[in-house]
């Protein structure tokens, strides 16, 4: 066993992917209940390409046990990066009682709930391993994230300053507190902050953090021009640790533009009534604040940001890649029956349904998918939010992402991508007349029920007051916005961007020239 793995890691390294699953598979044979080989061969599969047997390995591991930690938390996050979250739940299921649960494995557990869009789920685990230690900086971190995202601040607040006390070396938790209020001249995080920065042996995502948490301090307090610098190093820091292929990137906008539906005979629809209402754009558009909107329905559940679509593409197509599309995708997607992506997808949500009518699905970059979707989904609404290019492409520029969104660190490659996005929504709309509606994030801020009403006329329910009641929300919001969303409308009568503007030429000279 124990040489068969090392000669397979030894071909996964040399990228001789083939060899290296004859050995996992050989090894499977001599331990065919251990669930890390399956694991392994579902990643080699992965990185092959090969969506749909990646997917029936990690199945297949689902229902074996896992008594390792490290093999349950790769076992977790595969699941989840498949979109098998029921799967997911009946393993975390089977680890009952919860008192039983290492805390590491109760926050591996929260974690991939978190991910999956259920905090009110994570945080119960989250709870029971601050029983376990209250003072265990990991736990109190993973904690506070997740009470930003359930709106209960000041204890998120309080979780985030124990682990700076206890841990002050951990540059995530600085950023956290800059993120769970707006900062007051009187604390002296800045100073703090500043230390870290200092401190030897930073990785670049420590010092992103750390710059990312001065500047929204800096600018709390007025202080643009320190902030712009603290910003830039952020950037700077966090676009070292990523890899981004501009060209690859306009080729899956070229792909796209060009993009040529198969034709197959009509089948039986989906079991699955309810109707999709798809939120799109740029993020850091307003698609948080307009699901919260329409949450408020008595007819719609707002299910937040979803992979099922992306899940469903990747199965069609046979194809795994990093990101909600690639061009291989694109181009395997003119053979593929759009209709079972539908099918598929609407299957895949339905665990999370209560019998309503409609339910929002709000993953920004579905903006690419919007194509398919109209093809997949006949009966789907989709909803396209527009924002002022400067202060759509500035909200993405000083907010931190995970490994998200890799071209919003550099203002050209930021205003590039930005203008590839609005050609393919334009695009869009000329194929699809009718299938999409843009909704302007002024006027909605403006004139909230003037907006609202047109939505609901192009979903089909009628408007309700009680939509307009944000503050009465008390879902969990798995978003970057899930701070300012919780507060009323606020109107900005002058953009955020102003006060940097002489810093920002090169990004607005870019967009005016799209």
């Amino acid at each position: 066993m124990a040489a068969l793995t090392a000669r397979a890691q030894a071909h996964a390294v040399a990228k001789d992917f083939r060899q290296a699953i004859e050995c996992y598979l050989r090894a499977r044979e001599l331990s065919p209940g251990d669930p890390d080989i399956l694991l392994q061969l579902s990643y080699i599969e992965s990185l092959s390409g090969n969506y749909r047997a990646a997917h029936g390995y990690v199945l297949q591991a689902s229902k074996l046990h896992a008594e390792r930690a490290d093999v349950l938390k790769e076992l977790l996050a595969r699941l989840r990066t498949f979109n098998e979250i029921p799967a997911m739940l009946a393993c975390i299921e089977r680890m009952s009682p919860i008192s039983r649960i290492p805390i590491p494995s109760l926050i591996t557990i929260a974690a991939q709930l978190t991910y999956a869009g259920l905090p009110q789920r994570a945080i119960v685990f989250l709870d029971e391993a601050r029983r376990g230690d209250p003072d265990y900086p990991p736990t109190l971190l993973s904690r506070a994230h997740v009470l930003m995202f359930l709106g209960r601040f000041a204890e998120a607040a309080d979780d985030i300053a124990r682990t700076i006390a206890r841990a002050p070396r951990i540059a995530q938790a600085y950023w956290l507190r800059s993120q769970v209020r707006k900062q007051a001249g009187s604390e002296d995080h800045l100073a703090q902050i500043e230390a870290q920065l200092r401190a030897p042996q930073r990785t670049a995502q420590d010092r992103a953090l750390l710059a990312f948490a001065l500047h929204k301090e800096l600018d709390d307090l007025g202080r643009h021009d320190e902030a712009w610098n603290a910003l830039r190093e952020g950037c700077a820091s966090k676009r070292s640790s990523l890899r981004y292929d501009a060209a690859r990137s306009r080729e899956v906008f070229e792909r796209l533009l060009r993009f040529e539906p198969g034709i197959f005979p009509v089948e039986e629809s989906s079991q699955v009534h309810a109707t999709p209402v798809f939120i799109v754009g740029m993020h850091r558009s307003g698609t948080t604040l307009l699901e919260q909107l329409l949450d408020g329905h008595s007819e719609v559940r707002g299910l937040g940001e979803l992979y099922d679509f992306t899940s469903a593409m990747r199965h069609a197509t046979d194809h795994h890649c990093a990101g909600v599309i690639d061009p291989d995708i694109v181009e395997r997607a003119a053979a593929v029956d759009l209709s079972s992506v539908g099918r598929r997808y609407l299957e895949g949500i339905a665990w999370r349904l209560s019998g309503e009518r409609y339910f929002t699905d709000k993953l920004p970059s579905n903006f690419l998918n919007a194509g398919f979707i109209c093809e997949a989904l006949p009966q789907a609404k989709i909803l396209h939010m527009v924002r002022d290019p400067m202060e759509t492409c500035f909200s993405n520029l000083r907010e931190l992402f995970s490994d998200a969104n890799p071209y919003s660190y550099d203002q050209l490659e930021l205003a590039d991508f930005y203008l590839h996005y609005r050609e393919l929504m334009a695009h869009w709309h000329v194929r699809y007349p009718g299938r999409i509606l843009d909704v302007d994030y002024a006027e909605l801020t403006r004139d909230p029920e003037q907006v609202v009403r047109r939505v609901c006329d192009f979903i089909g329910v009628a408007f309700e007051p009680g939509m307009l009641g944000m503050q009465s929300r008390t879902r969990g919001i798995v978003t970057a916005s899930a701070v300012q969303v919780r507060d009323r409308i606020q109107v900005q009568e002058t953009p955020k961007w102003r006060a940097y503007e002489r810093h920002l030429m090169p990004l607005r000279e870019r967009l005016g020239r799209g």
